[in-house]
């Protein structure tokens, strides 16, 4: 299976040194143990939501209960379908397309309008399997026009007569009651969605995900005194980028980077065999705090290789600036 069709989670890279140093303690901060005020502004709730209200109640909901400025989520699903909803807080908002670029996986109940083998729903599964075409449904909050959507699998799990359940893992927009729809258009009986949960989006899966009812509980327990729960409930940003390929800086280059600076080849320390030129990237110091999101101008044998020039564009810069010193400080460089 090439890496073209197997899901961003599954895709294993490695680290290549290019200059071998370690960051200066004085600075930053280890992401697991910031001070809650910045945990929170930094954070994103793994949250499981339940059927019945929308992605935007529940992210309006946890907006509310932590009182903060901002509040966004890795991907909407629908009232009926209940789930994994990364919910991003204050400054993690900036990462919520990377979440949403990082694969979904669902578990679905397909309900066929008529009788078919299952030699016949095998094939026809397989046929939807790889890169497809979708029309979103008329109720849709997105523009109506033909786009490319990825199936980078369909397991059939069971079946009980027309009633099939599938584990679905596909790329991010793409409509499980569309591909229901199709799968059935092509069988020629028919068929529709029936149920669907979602297990994952990006690197957030059901098995870590938590309730309402938990941050209730946690916000009741902060309000006492005691944040112990809530910060296991609030992952650090640097959990939402997990998928996405890594460039790590040196602190010298940190600060410019916070400044809205691209990244030159000169700051860099180490990154990741899987960075490719084009491809957005997440710039991360040596304690593996998430500095920015930027694109990278480089394939990683590149930057390796390459002496000066700029290795990545940045776009979004996470980082608040002051934690790491700038190079320059009136017009000269800082001594060491």
């Amino acid at each position: 299976m090439s890496s073209d069709i197997v899901p961003p989670w599954m895709i294993e890279s490695k680290i290549l040194v290019r200059i071998d140093v370690e960051s200066n303690p004085s600075f930053g901060e280890d992401p697991y143990n910031r001070p809650l005020n910045r945990h929170i502004k930094l954070g994103v709730i793994n949250l499981d939501k339940p059927r019945g209200p929308t992605s935007h109640d529940v992210t309006s909901k946890v907006k509310s209960l932590l009182a903060v400025e901002r509040a966004g989520h890795g991907g909407t699903l629908d009232p009926a379908v209940s789930g994994v909803l990364p919910i991003l807080l204050d400054d993690a908002t900036k990462c919520s397309g990377v979440v949403m670029s990082g694969g979904k996986e669902y578990v679905c109940v397909m309900k066929l309008h008529g009788d078919i083998s299952d030699v016949e729903l095998k094939h026809a599964i397989k046929m939807f399997t790889g890169d497809i075409y979708q029309l979103p449904p008329v109720r849709s909050s997105v523009a109506r026009t033909v786009r490319v959507r990825t199936i980078y699998s369909i397991d059939l799990l069971e079946r009980d007569g027309r009633y099939v359940l599938m584990r679905i893992a596909c790329s991010g927009g793409t409509y499980i009651r569309k591909l229901c729809y199709d799968i059935g258009l092509y069988l020629g009986i028919g068929a529709h969605m029936q149920e669907l949960r979602r297990v994952r989006a990006g690197p957030f899966t059901e098995n870590t995900a938590v309730t309402l009812l938990d941050l209730y509980e946690a916000v009741e327990k902060w309000r006492g005194g005691d944040e112990s729960m809530l910060r296991e409930i609030i992952r650090p940003v640097e959990e939402a980028v997990k998928h996405i390929p890594k460039i790590y800086l040196l602190d010298s280059a940190i600060g410019a980077v916070c400044n809205g600076a691209n990244l030159a080849v000169s700051g860099i320390a180490k990154l990741e065999d899987s960075v490719k030129k084009g491809r957005t990237v997440a710039l991360m110091s040596l304690k593996g705090e998430l500095v920015a999101l930027g694109v990278s101008r480089m394939n990683a044998e590149e930057i390796l290789e390459a002496e000066h020039g700029i290795a990545v564009d940045t776009e979004r810069v996470i980082m608040e600036k002051g934690l790491y010193p700038p190079i320059w400080k009136h017009g000269e460089r800082r001594r060491r």
